[in-house]
């Protein structure tokens, strides 16, 4: 008599059936590209035809590893990969052998103290306990590079919790910083696809000055939300001055090009404490 009770899987689980494959006696046959498993074929894998499933996988790992690990939402924090650490910031001076690499170093420097308002902004953010569920959010979320993004992690790390990194393929090797989580630490090809994960979970977003890669994040999430793609989430922006600077606002409104509403959208502030305090009001858990 047979077990009235089915089994979970009637087939094999790939990972035995890609074991079985690799012991396969050699032959023409079995030696031939064709032979190999589908999955077990990075040649296969990588031709540009198989360009939909790699966006497909690239879609698909982070967000079963991030569901695995009870992170139900994240703060992500956008920010320049070149603003040195308070302490390291005199060095840049040290280093100028020209009297504009002189004035950047200066420059530089000045905004130096962002580094520290997100690293106390991600303790705060990191220290939020996790639902009845188990279920964790307000998670710490960087690009996983230096700069503003290690003092995002960084911050995590000091209140012993731990922080995603998104890290990107670059032509210059970028190494995830040293405080990302080593399991929640994620590298991708597409930058379309790094940044969709950064707002899959996104409960507040705080943007620290940057350069284009700081632009195309946060001005992508302000479009989807004036384009009411995504539900409105609390976005912070550090540094009024150096924002008013580089992007004239108020001349996009009065070019017609966006409405005055649009300026709402997002808040300027110049402390970690700020920045929460507009997070708590949005949601209301002050």
């Amino acid at each position: 008599m047979t077990d009235p009770i089915p089994p979970q899987r009637v087939f094999s689980p790939a990972r035995e059936e890609a074991e079985t494959a690799a012991k396969q006696t050699s032959s023409p046959q079995t030696e031939d590209p064709a032979y190999r498993l589908a999955f077990q074929d990075m040649d296969f894998l990588l031709r540009e035809d198989l360009r939909p499933v790699r966006f497909q996988l690239e879609l698909l790992k982070p967000e079963l590893l991030l569901d695995e690990a009870k992170i139900a939402s994240t703060f992500v924090m956008y920010g320049s990969a070149r603003i040195p650490e308070p302490e390291k910031a005199d060095s840049l001076l040290a280093a100028a052998a020209t009297d504009h690499q002189r004035l950047v170093a200066e420059r530089l420097k000045a905004k130096a103290h962002y580094y520290d308002e997100a690293r106390k902004l991600a303790q705060i953010a990191s220290k939020t306990a996790p639902d009845p569920d188990g279920w964790r959010h307000f998670v710490v979320c960087s690009g996983g590079g230096p700069s503003i993004m290690e003092a995002a992690n960084r911050g995590a790390v000091d209140v012993g919790a731990e922080s995603i990194g998104l890290n990107i393929v670059l032509p210059h090797e970028q190494l995830p910083n040293p405080y990302v989580t080593p399991h929640l630490s994620f590298q991708f090809h597409y930058f379309a696809l790094r940044k969709m994960h950064f707002l899959l979970r996104a409960r507040a977003v705080a943007v620290f000055p940057g350069g284009f890669g700081t632009f195309d994040e946060c001005f992508e999430l302000l479009t989807l939300i004036q384009t009411r793609k995504v539900a409105p989430v609390p976005i912070v922006f550090f540094g009024k001055d150096f924002w008013n600077r580089v992007v004239n606002f108020e001349a996009l409104v009065d070019e017609g090009v966006v409405s005055p509403d649009d300026l709402n959208l997002f808040s300027f502030v110049e402390t970690a404490d700020e920045a929460w305090d507009i997070v708590c009001r949005h949601y209301e858990i002050c």
